[in-house]
């Protein structure tokens, strides 16, 4: 795996994230993407050649309407997708919503919130537009997941406190115990 297209065709090639995306498209959000950790661990399994895929804790759909900000908006959502598909554990999040919860500026799309998550190999997202095309956004690129780099992306390297956060969350999620090869910037 070294590049973009490389990743859209190991997740092109795996029928239980393609039945994931599948049924995220039917919800019809706007400016939804499944993200982060759905898109890294796949690389990372793949790079690290592992048979079996490492469980997610949760499938985080992520979407941007200022016109429903309400939290019983996405937990309605979550219903709808564990009724399309139950044993997914479904996350659904406006993040028109939530730079409130993160203490940020309010953002101005999904991909400006995935830009602002904490890890540039962390920040990713997939869709498939309308004609079923898988696409990838990944705001600080590939080459840190590729490369199996973790760092904080540029928000959270600006200031010490948003480090410090970004520090904690390395530590709390210690990917490295899963995949060894991962090389840690704290």
């Amino acid at each position: 795996m070294n590049n973009i297209e490389d990743i859209i065709q190991s997740i092109q090639d795996d029928r239980w994230m393609m039945d994931i995306l599948n049924a995220a498209q039917q919800l019809q959000l706007p400016d939804w993407w499944i993200c982060a950790g759905f898109v890294r661990s796949k690389v990372w399994d793949v790079l690290h050649g592992f048979d079996e895929r490492t469980v997610l804790p949760d499938i985080d759909v992520v979407y941007f309407d200022e016109g429903i900000i309400d939290e019983d908006e996405e937990k309605r959502l979550e219903r709808v997708l564990h009724e399309i598909k139950p044993e997914v554990p479904w996350s659904v999040k406006n993040e028109a919503r939530m730079h409130v919860r993160n203490n940020m500026d309010p953002y101005s799309s999904t991909e400006d919130a995935i830009a602002k998550f904490p890890e540039t190999a962390t920040a990713l997202g997939v869709k498939l537009n309308m004609d079923g095309d898988l696409i990838l956004i990944a705001p600080h690129g590939v080459d840190d997941l590729l490369n199996m780099l973790v760092r904080p992306t540029p928000y959270f390297a600006k200031s010490n406190e948003l480090f410090t956060i970004y520090k904690n969350r390395v530590v709390e999620k210690n990917w490295s115990r899963r995949w060894d090869k991962i090389k840690l910037d704290v």
